[in-house]
């Protein structure tokens, strides 16, 4: 083992590499620079992302007791280790990956050159189902020559090195020991929401599709739910120029200063080779933090932007005192947690009309809108978890798995998916769990303030400081159905999702 290497020292000099990395990432991804230069960053920080500090975060992770705070503090270590080992050796590929996507042009046959990374916006702003179509056979044409064959490669590979550390028998018990979240009972509830909501997504589906984009649902394609859900009928409602000032003097009525004393920092404006996927990047936890977000348009911007916001005043108000893993790490169900809790405000009848053009007649529309699509994203993203856990668990063929896919994804949205985007649709180390627990832990939370401080909470000075004491500053100590617990006596499920999905669908 490496002289001087020690539990303090990872904490120390991890903390300085996250840092680094975080930026890395940040800059790439806003369009700051070309591409992210990674691997440098993993060089210089090599003795303690090596086997010597696996081998030291085992050992301190098997020698401390069961339920104690050092095996919560311990088993966090071990994960971000293990992480390390496989992002470390697969930082080649991420950098290809995102120079590709930062440079990467679709070409139409017309002649016509869309950036690859504005092609989500392209779809989704494009009324015509036949441009639709024309743009998404060549982005999806373009995906699968290119960026699909480099993101299987990467999924593979970070299998095998995981497999190969030994911790468990397999990639998915592996994942469970480090997480503390059992996979296969998440499948299980995931399967059991999408038989349960079946009905009701069968019932409101082809309405919606048919008001708004004038299809059936035979023809109906995941490009073409991009448009859907753009939902621009509602733009004059959500102007862009109200966005940061109307939500920015929510969170002050809150009681929350939105950019925590300068530490938020936003960057919400259009520039070429910004994701178009919205971020928050903690750079400095707690002290730099950013949020960036590439507008859209409409009602999107808005609940996208609270969504970041959301993240953003989590980190900015981290204890510091807290050790490094327990605020870089830890379970992120919790943070996605508290950014869904800012994005579902836009599915309050009160929030809406207080701080957006919303009309009172109008409303209602509005809402049964949003009812659809929450039903939408958490039926895609209960399929998207049983489909991840076939591609990380090696039951099935790597050939086979974009079929299973389109199988999969097809059958839970009734939107036609792409065989292309097999491997380019998944949230890397089963993110898509921590989704699926966020918006279970939401729910919870939502369900706390009413009682606490009434329907309106969002604009009560007192709600805002309990949620920056009681949750933000606890970091990611906890697990989402920890915090369940000690914040709403309850465990996680999908049964107050349901009911307010009901109540929005009306």
């Amino acid at each position: 083992m490496s002289a001087g290497l020690s539990i303090e020292r990872l904490r120390r000099e991890g903390e300085q590499f996250m840092q680094e990395l975080s930026r890395e990432y940040f800059e790439a991804h806003a369009g700051l620079k070309a591409s992210a230069e990674l691997q440098p960053v993993y060089a210089k920080h090599r003795e303690i992302l090596g086997r010597d500090a696996l081998d030291l975060t085992r050992e301190h992770f098997l020698a401390s007791a069961e339920g104690s705070e050092e095996r919560r503090s311990a088993r966090l270590l071990l994960d971000w280790q293990v992480e390390s080992q496989s992002a470390r050796e697969l930082a080649s590929l991420d950098e290809r990956e995102i120079a590709w996507e930062g440079d990467a042009i679709v070409r139409l046959d017309d002649g016509r050159q869309i950036p690859y990374q504005r092609t989500s916006i392209e779809l989704a702003n494009t009324t015509d189902k036949r441009e639709r179509a024309t743009i998404e056979k060549a982005r999806s044409t373009l995906v699968q020559n290119e960026l699909a064959p480099m993101k299987r490669e990467r999924f593979q590979r970070e299998r095998d090195i995981t497999e190969s550390l030994g911790l468990a028998d397999g990639y998915i018990p592996t994942w469970e020991l480090l997480n503390g979240v059992s996979l296969s009972g998440l499948r299980d509830e995931c399967a059991q929401f999408l038989r349960d909501t079946q009905a009701m997504w069968d019932e409101v589906a082809p309405e919606f599709v048919k008001r708004g984009l004038g299809m059936t649902m035979a023809e109906v394609t995941r490009a073409d739910a991009l448009a859907l859900f753009r939902a621009r009928e509602f733009d004059q409602y959500f102007p862009a120029a109200d966005m940061e000032p109307s939500i920015r003097r929510q969170v002050r009525e809150m009681g929350v200063d939105p950019e925590a004393g300068g530490r938020v920092r936003f960057d919400t404006g259009e520039r070429e080779g910004k994701r178009s996927r919205a971020f928050c990047a903690p750079v400095r936890v707690p002290d730099e933090v950013y949020l960036v977000l590439r507008p859209h348009g409409g009602q999107t911007d808005w609940q996208t932007f609270l969504h970041e916001l959301g993240h953003a005043l989590h980190f900015a108000n981290m204890r510091p005192d807290h050790p490094m893993e327990f605020r870089w790490m830890g379970d992120n169900s919790v943070t996605e947690g508290y950014a869904m809790l800012f994005d579902h405000l836009t599915q309050d009848r009160g929030w809406l009309e207080r701080y957006t053009g919303l009309e009172k007649r109008i409303t209602p529309v509005y809402l049964r809108a949003a009812g659809f699509e929450e039903l939408h994203f958490l039926r895609r993203y209960s399929a998207k978890l049983i489909y991840e856990t076939h591609l990380y668990g090696g039951d099935v063929s790597w050939d086979a798995l974009p079929d299973l896919y389109v199988d999969q994804l097809t059958g839970a949205t009734s939107f036609r998916y792409s065989r292309a985007d097999a491997f380019v649709d998944v949230d890397p180390r089963f993110y898509a769990a921590r989704y699926l627990r966020a918006w279970q832990l939401q729910a919870l939370i939502t369900e706390t303030l009413v009682e606490r401080y009434d329907a309106d909470w969002w604009r009560n000075p007192r709600a805002g400081p309990w949620i920056v004491q009681a949750l933000f500053g606890e970091a990611q100590r906890e697990l989402a159905q920890e915090q369940a617990e000690r914040v709403a006596g309850k465990g996680l499920s999908f049964a107050p999702l349901v009911r307010s999905i009901e109540r929005m669908l009306a």
